[in-house]
């Protein structure tokens, strides 16, 4: 199958391709979601994580159907998740791997796991006095994902102005030196949290398994999203609420940073002059952003606040300045997306339920032509998250909306 992105004439902007189609695919979930995310894995690209009123779903996409292949348990809102790279599809490998983390509307963060040796495991850590005070609003692990460390960090981002970078697999551990008990966490294969071993992955046993230990730091406002980058492994891309995105190199010592410099984690410190304007002069401005990081290149991040898209090119900074903006929807935008697999495309949702569950996807070349519209659902149905997909052939997105997962392309087969 091949998709051809260019078969219509320049004045056409090559947004026409993009014509909305009979919805192929449609997965109820059992109650409202809240959050999903594809995994974008080479050998896991059919997986979506839900994340529902208290439990996270795992779904199998194929061209003509949605099947659960895991369901976890959490008993608490999901408001955020990340895809390890250890996963592997069972359509891959026979010894496939499911390993996620979500978080939760109690501040908590939890280890997700299931193989074919082992049924859906929670292991959870960062609550209480050791985690986040507020809202955790978006999770990455760790970029390179080639690397040996792309599946034991992972970062969180909250409301509280704290960037969190969790080690999963500590050589130390806190609890025992601190003499205080284990924190199992009962999961539906081991209700009552009898120990005993996990899977073959070299993890110790669920009783014993150290408490993942926490490398904090602080921003002066809150953080409403974080990216990482399968070119580097050291890298996060961090965005507040008032306009501001940080390039964050997140494994530079402290010790070594120069006198007097406050960040001195941050190599690039880019902003969206008018929320940034607007924030200062102490207007009304829309507490959310969402920022994203070109699969492609890691020289091109874009983001959406409020009534605006904005694209930087890290090659071509003017003072942190991005080199393309745009207007999105007149209630403002909430989610901004790359696609996945033709990287000049990105899509655009927002919360606002005035026009029903409507997506805006836009065409990088052509930035500033009119974005094409695809209607999901009449108002007062809006998107509540989506994403692309990263299975090959015509892009595909995945979008929440209430209590179902609609999957639908957004191009045209030409075979």
């Amino acid at each position: 199958m091949k998709v051809n992105l260019n078969k219509y004439p320049k004045f056409t902007h090559s947004l026409y391709l993009f014509t909305p189609m009979p919805l192929d695919l449609q997965y109820t979930h059992l109650s409202e979601i809240y959050c999903l995310r594809p995994c974008q894995n080479a050998e896991a690209t059919d997986l979506i994580a839900l994340g529902g009123e208290n439990s996270v779903q795992i779904i199998r996409v194929t061209d003509s159907s949605c099947e659960s292949i895991a369901s976890f348990r959490v008993g608490t809102r999901i408001t955020a998740l990340a895809w390890s790279s250890s996963t592997v599809s069972p359509s891959s490998n026979e010894n496939w791997m499911l390993e996620l983390v979500a978080a939760t509307a109690d501040f908590g963060l939890h280890l997700l796991t299931k193989s074919p040796k082992e049924s859906e495991y929670i292991f959870t850590f960062g609550g209480g006095l050791s985690g986040h005070h507020g809202k955790i609003n978006d999770i990455a692990f760790c970029g390179g994902f080639n690397g040996d460390d792309s599946a034991r960090y992972v970062a969180t981002v909250s409301d509280d102005k704290m960037l969190m970078v969790w080690d999963l697999h500590p050589s130390i551990d806190i609890r025992a030196v601190h003499n205080l008990p284990s924190s199992r966490s009962p999961s539906p294969s081991n209700p009552n949290n009898i120990d005993d071993d996990m899977d073959d992955i070299g993890s110790p046993s669920s009783s014993s398994r150290p408490q993942p230990t926490a490398y904090v730091i602080p921003f002066p406002y809150p953080l409403t999203s974080i990216r990482s980058h399968p070119t580097t492994a050291k890298d996060f891309l961090v965005a507040d609420c008032r306009g501001s995105v940080f390039l964050t190199d997140w494994r530079t010592d402290p010790d070594e940073a120069e006198e007097g410099v406050m960040r001195h984690f941050s190599l690039n410190e880019l902003i969206e002059p008018a929320t940034l304007a607007a924030a200062c002069m102490n207007e009304k401005v829309p507490w959310s952003a969402s920022v994203d990081w070109r699969v492609d290149t890691p020289d091109i991040i874009g983001g959406v606040y409020g009534k605006r898209f904005v694209v930087w090119d890290i090659k071509k900074l003017a003072g942190g300045l991005p080199y393309v903006t745009g207007g999105t929807f007149p209630e403002g935008g909430d989610t901004f997306r790359w696609c996945r697999t033709h990287p000049d495309y990105f899509a655009i949702s927002t919360r606002t339920p005035a026009k029903g569950a409507v997506l805006h996807v836009h065409n990088l070349s052509y930035a500033q032509a009119s974005p094409n519209p695809i209607s999901l659902r009449p108002k007062p149905h809006f998107i509540r998250d989506f994403d692309f997909l990263g299975l090959p052939g015509i892009p595909r997105v995945a979008a929440a909306v209430g209590r179902d997962v609609i999957i639908f392309p957004i191009g045209e087969d030409t075979t």
